[in-house]
């Protein structure tokens, strides 16, 4: 392996915004670790990240077991260098309200979203620490501060992943060290959740719109394991939630008990009792990137490429100063 190459493990990289971020990685030419359960799914994200310019190692593990985490990352750093980026993308959900969700299914989904997320960090820091270098990148969402029915446990665990991260920010602060964690908050992606999550909904779940596809946020991912930024935030209906829920917390209680429900559903499209899911295991042949929503999906977004490009803001903000420096000395 290149000394040259950046190397980079993300979990959850067998699908959606994981797989998205390997890809973005892997244009730069970056060396991959790639950590998922399902084999068929890694050995693909391997190819394409082969093809793209990179180069891709298969580490299958379950996120919510520590060992296999730790044995993950002491076989990339074995097989491809020490690690300079870990991103925390693998999620599990149930989609049902809370009373119908049993109690293995939710330890099951905190277990790999929210603890998934401690075991990489720790297997991350484990290594960055002592070196005094690498960043850690939490892939978040708008829902680790803005909560929406049918999805308890998984927005129970971002919530839990946010506080995780700042507490940990400020030990690392308190060390002076040179190593950096940060979040990326999501607005809703086009990723094959929606088609292998548990659902116990009449109509197929499906993200709340405007949807993205899974190559805008990961170009945030990615440049978030370059630049020290706390939090970045992905998407503008990223910002408005956030920022709603600041203002007027108990209004959007009220209007998503009224819109939450049938927002999240694919009228007419019914969820076949038999469909298999992937919360204790991976569902064969359903890894990809996009989910089932191309036709529907942003490629772009303003707010993610000016979040990358805050330097096209300068010019903004020079003709606001003037004018401003201007309307005063015309009331002066």
């Amino acid at each position: 392996m290149s000394p040259q190459r950046q190397v980079v493990v993300v979990t959850g990289a067998s699908a959606g915004v994981g797989r998205a971020v390997a890809h973005a990685f892997a244009r730069r030419g970056a060396a991959v670790g790639l950590i998922a359960r399902g084999l068929d799914g890694l050995e693909a994200a391997r190819r394409e990240v082969d093809d793209l310019g990179g180069a891709g190692l298969v580490l299958p593990a379950d996120v919510a077991d520590p060992d296999q985490v730790e044995a993950a990352a002491e076989r990339a750093e074995a097989e491809l260098g020490p690690i300079d980026v870990w991103v925390n993308d693998a999620m599990a959900t149930v989609f049902a309200e809370f009373l119908d969700v049993e109690p293995d299914e939710y330890r099951r989904a905190t277990e790999v979203t929210y603890l998934g997320t401690v075991n990489g960090t720790r297997a991350a820091l484990r290594r960055m620490v002592p070196r005094d270098r690498g960043t850690v990148v939490q892939v978040g969402s708008a829902l680790a501060y803005r909560a929406i029915p049918l999805q308890s446990a998984y927005c129970g665990s971002k919530f839990a992943v946010r506080g995780f991260t700042d507490s940990v920010r400020t030990e690392l602060l308190h060390r002076r060290s040179r190593v950096w964690i940060t979040m990326v908050q999501l607005p809703a992606v086009n990723t094959p959740q929606f088609s292998w999550c548990r659902s116990r909904l009449p109509d197929h779940p499906q993200p709340v719109p405007p949807i993205y596809e899974p190559e805008v946020p990961a170009e945030v991912v990615v440049h978030a394991a370059t630049h020290r930024r706390r939090e970045y935030r992905c998407g503008g209906s990223t910002v408005v939630v956030i920022a709603g829920n600041a203002l007027a917390p108990g209004l959007g209680d009220r209007y998503l008990a009224r819109t939450g429900y049938s927002g999240q559903q694919v009228p007419g499209w019914p969820v076949p009792e038999d469909r298999p899911d992937n919360l204790y295991a991976p569902v064969p042949g359903l890894a990809a990137t996009h989910g089932a929503f191309d036709s529907r999906s942003k490629r772009f977004s303003l707010q993610a490429w000016l979040t990358r490009h805050r330097w096209a803001l300068a010019p903004a903000a020079a003709i606001g100063v003037a004018a401003a420096a201007m309307l005063r000395r015309s009331v002066s």
